[in-house]
């Protein structure tokens, strides 16, 4: 296990009803608040009215950003740091799920910088500080309500990046699984995907010794397999919904990864595809990743795949190694597919043409990952096997 430092410091409201803390919880920072929002289901399924009540009630004035996009826009960032720095807001809550929230911390932190906002995205080295970010979580999958980081896309120049500074981190969020009751089952599904992602990027890793991390990963890829499939089937299932909730901000708040070198060489893939064809993040990493699985098995990696086959997936450990790893990669393939995600880039829309300036991009910065590291050309041969 390698040295860390670790810190959670968003304070974490779960439960039903934990909406009625907002406005107590709001003003330790100010009065001023912008609400950000997406494409309007809060107003659909009443969650916004509620929000709106309870600002009046407490005299709260507020400023409001909708119609965030998923894969948000750096054009919404700077449309909320102008509202920000003209209203002096001082707290920023974001409503919804991972997107809302990535671009109310960009907003957040853009209200320090001078310069153009996308200069944070491209160098998180000039972020300074940040306008304290709240969020009332709707969607569990990316686990922004509990950490530093964002990402961000800029559709002028193709590009989907990550960002992220220690002052972006949630001063704190209401995770009330009930408001993730009337969530798409797509939506369901490409969030069970992205959870689990984001747990094989820092599971499948070459550190020794972290014997605690990667026993964790596995109970949370169980309970994400387990109540995914629930979810989709019993929509309004508390039980369901709450596990993969609180499952969604355990697998990225640095729990797992802490002690480790990490991967998140699928997720350097996946953006590309968003960035070039804006589809759902959580459906791009669920085609994306049993091929990057059976090109990383190699004599190299395959004990890390048996151990992963033998227990998360049950697979008797007495089996040939390969043959336990192969099945295990074909195993999470086959969980994907029967959430209803697709299984090739084509069926989402994705060219042929454009795979290797996509895995151009994604290695523009070297080589991805160290689980297994790779180039420009094993990407693309990644893209082309999964097309």
């Amino acid at each position: 296990m390698l040295n860390f430092n670790y810190s959670v410091p968003t304070k974490i409201l779960f439960g039903k009803h934990k909406i009625d803390l907002l406005a107590e919880n709001i003003k330790e920072y100010g009065s001023k608040v912008l609400l950000v929002y997406g494409g309007g289901s809060i107003k659909r399924n009443g969650i916004y009215d509620t929000i709106i009540d309870i600002f009046a009630e407490n005299n709260i004035s507020s400023w409001e950003l909708g119609g965030v996009k998923p894969n948000p826009r750096i054009a919404s960032v700077k449309e909320g740091i102008k509202i920000c720095k003209k209203q002096e807001i001082d707290l920023i809550l974001a409503v919804g799920g991972g997107s809302t929230i990535d671009c109310a911390k960009v907003i957040g932190a853009g209200f320090y910088h001078s310069g153009d906002p996308w200069e944070i995205v491209t160098d998180s080295r000039k972020i300074e500080d940040s306008l304290p970010i709240a969020t009332v979580l709707t969607l569990a999958a990316t686990g922004s309500e509990m950490n530093a980081g964002a990402v961000i896309t800029n559709l002028e120049t193709q590009e989907k990046l990550g960002t992220g500074h220690p002052s972006m981190a949630p001063k704190f969020s209401i995770l009330d699984p009930t408001y993730t009751f009337t969530v798409p089952e797509k939506q369901t599904a490409a969030g069970t995907a992205d959870i689990m992602s984001h747990i094989f990027e820092v599971y499948f890793s070459k550190t020794k010794g972290a014997y605690v991390q990667n026993r964790m990963a596995e109970s949370l890829l169980k309970t994400a397999i387990n109540y995914g499939t629930k979810a989709l089937a019993e929509p309004e299932n508390y039980e369901a919904r709450a596990n993969l909730m609180w499952t969604a901000s355990l697998a990225i708040n640095g729990l797992l990864s802490s002690g480790k070198e990490t991967e998140w060489s699928v997720h350097a893939m996946e953006h590309e595809l968003s960035a070039f064809y804006d589809i759902t993040h959580g459906i791009g990493l669920a085609i994306l990743t049993p091929y990057w699985m059976e090109y990383a098995l190699n004599d190299n990696t395959l004990d890390k795949f048996v151990e992963y086959g033998v227990n998360v997936w049950g697979i008797d450990a007495d089996k040939d190694k390969y043959k336990i790893a192969q099945t295990a990669i074909e195993k999470t393939r086959e969980y994907f597919s029967s959430l209803g995600i697709p299984t090739k880039l084509s069926e989402v829309g994705i060219e042929a043409e454009k795979l290797e300036k996509m895995a151009e991009q994604a290695t523009r910065r070297g080589e991805l990952g160290n689980f297994k590291p790779l180039s420009k050309e094993d990407v693309l041969n990644i893209y082309q096997k999964a097309l």
